[in-house]
């Protein structure tokens, strides 16, 4: 079994033909001069130090110490070589609130963006700890399930909105509730759930759902994005702001963050509460609480991969390319003694 990394830096091997074809014409053009010039026997007589096959054995050496050089770049891989990874850290649920309130802008650039920004930020300074994703409004969905992938997490993290959920409103409840449902009861690694939200919720039950949550671990973190003097909440098509948002009154509904009912939750669950409208505070909070939760190790597997061979080939061909500088074009003294190519008269 092998694989090849870089392969694009195959192309360069067209280099070696293109090479051996000008050394055969150059020989080929050099004899002809020298018909031209003279007998070739006599030729051969005036410079009895050189040597016919030197120069054909040094094109050779070059040539395969270029092709060293290209299949190192290259790095194939060979073989497999077998690594005990062990990871220790705790599991991370991200409920994202994706109601209409949370296109409100007295965040820049919204109140979702924002909160996907913070979610990006936290992944980003996270070390071996395991992530979920769930989307709510008027119910939960669940995005990604527990996962140590990063990069798959942030990808989905940014396909979020408002119409991935048909019923609106806002109901905590339903976000913790199924954040219970992504962890083992029975599995002891450490558990928190981060909230991101404006703080609206439409249901009274967040609070219960707090305490249950506790009695399984699963600790709480509140995130509050949005301001206290509150925005109006923009309808857009392609981009541009066509109406705000309307209640049955037909008066434009103007959204605020609710932080008190945040830091009720937050503290049900025996959590925190952190200002979400500053990225670095938010870090910097989450970076103290997860110093103080206890690290698990919840994870150790066998990990098989191709094993890097590059360091052969590239050794191999500044060797080759270092041996043509010191081998002359003179024939050499100890082998024309063994006359290996009829050279004695």
């Amino acid at each position: 079994m092998y694989e090849l990394e870089e392969k694009w830096y195959l192309y360069f091997l067209i280099v070696i033909p293109v090479m051996a074809m000008l050394f055969l014409y150059i020989q080929f053009w050099k004899r002809k001069k020298q018909r031209e010039f003279g007998d070739l026997d006599l030729i051969k007589k005036l410079s009895p130090e050189k040597s016919a096959f030197k120069p054909a054995l040094k094109l050779v050496i070059v040539l395969l110490g270029l092709a060293c050089l290209i299949i190192g770049l290259v790095n194939p891989k060979i073989g497999t070589k077998m690594e005990t990874v062990k990871r220790e850290g705790i599991d991370i649920i991200f409920a994202v609130d994706v109601s209409k309130s949370m296109l409100a802008e007295d965040v820049a650039p919204s109140r979702l963006e924002k909160s996907k920004q913070l979610v990006s930020q936290i992944i980003n300074n996270l070390g071996n700890d395991r992530i979920g994703i769930i989307a709510y409004s008027g119910s939960a969905f669940p995005v990604l399930p527990i996962t140590t992938d990063y990069s798959v997490a942030k990808m989905f993290l940014q396909t979020m909105n408002p119409g991935m959920i048909s019923s609106q409103g806002t109901s905590i409840d339903q976000a913790i509730n199924l954040a219970m449902t992504f962890v083992d009861k029975k599995d002891k690694t450490n558990k928190l759930l981060v909230i991101i939200t404006d703080g609206e919720d439409h249901s009274n039950s967040a609070q219960d759902a707090a305490e249950e949550a506790k009695k399984i671990g699963l600790k709480i973190m509140t995130i509050g994005v949005g301001t206290e003097k509150g925005g109006t909440i923009p309808l857009k098509r392609n981009g541009v702001v066509e109406s705000f948002q309307r209640d049955k009154d037909g008066e434009v509904v103007i959204t605020k963050r609710n932080a008190e009912v945040l830091k009720t939750i937050a503290k049900a669950s025996g959590g925190g509460y952190v200002d979400g409208n500053s990225t670095k505070e938010v870090l910097s909070y989450l970076k103290n609480a997860l110093d103080n939760i206890q690290k698990t190790e919840f994870e150790s597997t066998q990990m098989a991969d191709f094993k890097s061979q590059f360091q052969w080939f590239l050794g191999f061909g500044f060797s080759l390319l270092l041996l043509d500088v010191f081998l002359l074009e003179k024939k050499t003294k100890w082998v024309k003694k063994m006359n290996l190519f009829n050279e004695k008269e």
